[in-house]
């Protein structure tokens, strides 16, 4: 079942740069990457895959930093990421 989480604000770069680090530590490649904008909106939408499964990485303005895919993964993912931004000193 898919599962989407939202990190945290897309404009933080310190979340951004942990969750690439994160994917990169368990092996994901990146598939393909979109940027776009409409209005107000500005969406970068990053699709990737991990150890057989698809997972895509949002930012988009007002929503915030999401990640979406299998449910074990994304739980995975977001509880690293979770864990390396609470240990890492601002």
């Amino acid at each position: 079942m898919a599962r989407t989480v939202i990190l945290g604000p897309e404009y933080d770069p310190h979340l951004l740069a942990t969750v690439k680090k994160v994917l990169r530590q368990l092996g994901a490649s990146v598939e393909s990457r979109n940027w776009s904008i409409a209005g107000s909106q500005e969406i970068e939408t990053v699709q990737a895959q991990l150890a057989g499964q698809e997972i895509t990485i949002e930012a988009e303005t007002y929503i915030g930093l999401s990640i979406t895919g299998d449910e074990l993964t994304i739980g995975e993912i977001s509880e690293r990421v979770r864990q390396t931004t609470q240990s890492t000193p601002t």
